[in-house]
């Protein structure tokens, strides 16, 4: 909150200096590329603290001038290439007056959230920021990439208490998806049940055929069966899941879709948090080096027998939405807002004050 403060006194010096002018559409700049465009670019990364290499009106894009991008780009959550594209391009010409909103709107949430975390150990998912770190008194320990919720199937935010573990879980469908996917899929004619390589119950737990279930008929709710993926190398939680049972029916869990995890945008799941290093952070939080050290954890996985570890002592875990953060140089980082969070929150900032009653506890 405090590192917080600073970046907004720093932000509103730079407008107070006149801001930075944006610099115009056109092709890529490239390192080692002449372009008139260069001399704005070098002045914008000069206004932004990016770029503190020497000043004048070559039009050559020089290795300070890469250098300085690419620290921009990493403060920016894009891939570090150098090269100013549309992306960069797009959030180099974002003014400071909303780089300014944007450092308020989260010393906002901070105010929310901040002073009830006094915990020894705390893990917390970062919406926005796609990671998920794993915090021993205040100071990161441990962190992994994440994937999200998808804009319209979005993370909740909300803090609970993580109290076991998975190892390779089987997967029932939840009534959001059946709801969403499965029964539209399947009453349309579309074997989605074997292409997912599901397996249809009834409530005593009997394989029922698909073939028997009037999927046309049922709603998510209404659904008299439930649907499982069993244990394994496709199961869509991988692995492992960790679990702090919540009314979300949200948790952390492993995936077979490493790919995605190479995107800079990583909103790909149906609200819960797929951890890139999810048996690390297992292992984390079982906190049993005897007993649950890397290479027990791969020798149970290996088993292929679900098998559920409850935790010594349960870890408060925090799922919050930041769209500012600071990286681990202390550089301020601003994120996309991928939820469409920020607009309303400001709005209410700029209103004008009125009292209020306390809601009933």
């Amino acid at each position: 909150y405090e590192e917080g403060r600073r970046a907004l006194a720093e932000y509103r010096a730079i407008a107070s200096r006149g801001g930075w002018e944006p610099i115009p559409a056109g092709p890529k700049l490239e390192p080692g590329g002449d372009d008139p465009r260069v001399p704005a670019l070098r002045r914008r990364l000069t206004a932004g603290g990016d770029y503190a290499g020497p000043q004048s009106e070559s039009t050559l894009y020089d290795a300070d001038l890469e250098r300085a991008v690419r620290i921009f780009q990493g403060r920016h959550q894009m891939t570090g290439d150098g090269v100013v594209g549309p992306a960069t391009l797009r959030e180099l010409n974002v003014p400071v007056s909303a780089r300014i909103d944007q450092l308020r709107i989260n010393l906002e949430r901070g105010r929310w959230v901040l002073h009830e975390i006094d915990e020894r150990e705390l893990v917390v998912v970062d919406i926005a920021g796609f990671n998920v770190r794993y915090l021993r008194d205040g100071k990161v320990a441990w962190q992994s990439r994440v994937i999200v919720g998808q804009p319209y199937r979005q993370t909740p935010i909300f803090r609970a208490n993580i109290e076991y573990v998975v190892f390779n879980p089987t997967w029932t469908v939840p009534p959001g998806i059946l709801q969403k996917d499965i029964l539209p899929g399947m009453c349309r004619g579309e074997n989605v049940i074997g292409r997912k390589g599901l397996k249809v119950y009834d409530r005593q737990n009997r394989p029922v055929a698909p073939s028997s279930v009037a999927w046309c008929k049922y709603t998510g709710n209404s659904f008299p069966y439930f649907l499982r993926q069993d244990a394994g190398d496709d199961n869509a939680l991988g692995r492992v899941k960790i679990m702090f049972p919540n009314r979300h029916l949200v948790y952390l869990h492993d995936t077979p879709s490493r790919s995605l995890f190479d995107k800079d945008e990583r909103t790909f799941s149906s609200g819960c948090i797929r951890v890139q290093k999810a048996l690390e952070l297992a292992e984390i939080v079982l906190a049993d080096p005897e007993r649950w050290n890397g290479a027990e954890v791969q020798r149970v996985v290996d088993g292929g027998q679900t098998r559920t570890v409850t935790l010594k002592k349960r870890i408060p875990v925090l799922l919050i939405y930041w769209t500012v953060d600071r990286d681990d140089a202390g550089r301020v980082v601003f994120k996309r807002d991928v939820y469409g969070r920020d607009p309303p929150l400001l709005k209410a900032l700029d209103a004008p004050f009125v009292f209020g009653t306390r809601a009933p506890a």
